[in-house]
C-alpha cells in the first residue's frame, strides 16, 4: 500500500512537471517602419504611395507583415525635431527620411535606429555618412544628386534662353542645402559667362517680392534651387509669381506636378523611383543588414519637363529638338506639357 502511494505521488509529480514543460510560441515580431514627410499627406501622397508600393513588391502586407508609422510636418520644419523624438520613443525598427532636413532631425536623436535616406542631397557634405561606398554608421540610403544637378539645370536653361546673361536663384536660407546650391550655381555661371543674383524667400509671403526683385534686377530667368520643404509645398505659388512678373523659371527638380502647373523647365531625379528603391534597403535592414555595410545609392532615372504653353506666353521658342535629343542621349524621360 505504501509502495502504491509513493508511485501515485510520483506519478502526480510527473504530471505536474510535464504540464509545465510546453513553452508557448512567442508572438512573431512585425517590423515597424517610421517615415517622416515635411509636407502634408495630400502633397506627398504619390511619393508615399511609391514607397508603400516598393514594400508590396517585396511581399509585405501593411498591417499584417509590416507596420508603417507615417508622420507629416505639414510644411513646418520646426515640427521635425518633435516628430523625430516621437518615433524614436516608439522604438520603430527602421526610419525613412525623404529629405535632408529630416535626416538632420533624426540624426540628432538616435545613433542606434537605422536611418534610410530616400531623397537627400550631398550626404557626405552634410556629414550623414563617411563616404558613399562606406557609410560608416546607422545611416545609408539614396542621394538625389540635387546639388550636382544644379549645373545641368543651368545648362538646360542656357539652351532654352541663349541670351541668358543674368540669372536669379531663389533660395531659402533655412534650407540645409542652400549654401551648396549657390556654390554650384556660381561655378556654372563662371563657366558659362553670366552673372548670378540670389533672391531669398523664408516664407510663402516672400515669393512675390523675391521674383519682383529678380525682375527689378533685370534678370533673364529664375532658378528655383530646391523643392524641399517650403518650396515644394508652395511650388504653385512660385510658378504663379513667375508668371505674374513674366520671369522664365526652371526648377532643379523632377517635373512631377511642375510642368502641369506651368513651370517652364524642370529637371531632376525621378523621386518616386528612389522611394520605391529605398524600400529594398528597408527590407535588407529588417533582415539583418547593417546600414554601415550598405553603400549609398544614386538615381538611375531622370526626368526633363517643358511647358510649351508657358514658353509661348513668355514669347520664347524652346529648341525642342536640341533639348530632347540631348535628353535621350543622357537617359532622361521627357515630359512635354502644352496646357
Amino acid at each position: 500500500m505504501e509502495m502504491r502511494r509513493r508511485e501515485f505521488i510520483t506519478l502526480l509529480g510527473g504530471v505536474a512537471v510535464s504540464g509545465e514543460l510546453p513553452v508557448r510560441a512567442q508572438p512573431r515580431h512585425i517590423p515597424r517602419v517610421g517615415i517622416v514627410w515635411i509636407a502634408s499627406q495630400t502633397v506627398v501622397g504619390p511619393f508615399h504611395d511609391a514607397f508603400r508600393e516598393g514594400l508590396r513588391e517585396l511581399g509585405y502586407v501593411e498591417g499584417q507583415t509590416i507596420f508603417i508609422e507615417a508622420r507629416f510636418a505639414q510644411g513646418k520644419l520646426e515640427l521635425l525635431p518633435g516628430i523625430a523624438e516621437e518615433l524614436v520613443r516608439a522604438k520603430v525598427d527602421v526610419l525613412v527620411a525623404p529629405a535632408t532636413a529630416i535626416v538632420q532631425s533624426l540624426k540628432q536623436v538616435t545613433t542606434a535606429i537605422p536611418i534610410v535616406m530616400a531623397n537627400v542631397a550631398d550626404p557626405v557634405g552634410f556629414g550623414f555618412v563617411e563616404s558613399l561606398q562606406h557609410p560608416g554608421a546607422n545611416i545609408t540610403g539614396f542621394s538625389n544628386l540635387m546639388v550636382e544637378q544644379v549645373g545641368k539645370n543651368i545648362e538646360l536653361f542656357r539652351e532654352a534662353l541663349p541670351d541668358l546673361s543674368r540669372l536669379a536663384v531663389l533660395v531659402d536660407p533655412a534650407a540645409p542645402d542652400a549654401t551648396l546650391v549657390l556654390r554650384e550655381a556660381r561655378a556654372s555661371a563662371r563657366v558659362l559667362g553670366f552673372s548670378l543674383h540670389p533672391v531669398e524667400a523664408r516664407q510663402p509671403e516672400d515669393f512675390d517680392s523675391a521674383v519682383r526683385q529678380a525682375s527689378d534686377q533685370n534678370c533673364d530667368g529664375l532658378l528655383v534651387s530646391t523643392v524641399e520643404g517650403l518650396f515644394f509645398v508652395n511650388r504653385a505659388r512660385i510658378i504663379e509669381a513667375a508668371a505674374k512678373h513674366r520671369m522664365p523659371a526652371v526648377f532643379a527638380a523632377p517635373p512631377f506636378g511642375l510642368a502641369e502647373a506651368g513651370a517652364l523647365l524642370s529637371y531632376g531625379a525621378n523621386t518616386p523611383d528612389m522611394l520605391r528603391r529605398s524600400a529594398r534597403y528597408v527590407d535588407r535592414i529588417i533582415r539583418g543588414a547593417k546600414p554601415a555595410e550598405l553603400p549609398v545609392q544614386q538615381p538611375i532615372k531622370f526626368e526633363l519637363g517643358v511647358n510649351l504653353k508657358t514658353a509661348k506666353a513668355l514669347g520664347l521658342t524652346i529648341p525642342r529638338r536640341q533639348l530632347f535629343t540631348r535628353s535621350a542621349h543622357q537617359g532622361m524621360a521627357d515630359q512635354i506639357c502644352s496646357r
